[in-house]
């Protein structure tokens, strides 16, 4: 399975409403529920206005387009960082999967995929 870099920073942030967040931004994940509007962007892209902000993250996506019967590819990947103690936040879209780890974990968790068979490219 091919996992792919993506050449951003990125930040997790809260917002108080979703007009705070510039919509043609190229990279955004946003969730809302009755208790809070979460933003996952670049970090370049983050609102003025937010209520709270986690910058330093990395990423990588799951190359193609994932079958919604496929089950467990999110999982054994999680697992193989949590041996290693790196954390992750995740996010999917119809398409596919999006793993984030903090910077300073990135490159040793990108070796960790490696070694257990996934193509990073």
């Amino acid at each position: 399975m091919e996992l792919k870099k993506l050449e951003y920073d990125f930040s997790v942030c809260k917002v108080e409403k979703i007009t705070d967040i510039d919509m043609t931004a190229d990279f955004l994940f946003i969730g809302k529920t009755d208790e809070e509007i979460s933003l996952v962007c670049k970090t370049i892209d983050v609102p003025d206005k937010t209520t709270e902000r986690d910058d330093g993250w990395e990423g990588f996506r799951i190359q193609g387009v994932l079958d919604f019967s496929l089950i467990g590819i999110l999982s054994k990947i999680s697992g193989i960082l949590a041996e290693r103690s790196i954390g992750i936040f995740a996010v999917s879209t119809f398409n596919t999967d999006y793993i984030l780890v903090k910077a300073e974990n990135f490159e040793r968790a990108l070796s960790a995929l490696s070694a257990e068979g996934y193509i990073i490219v």
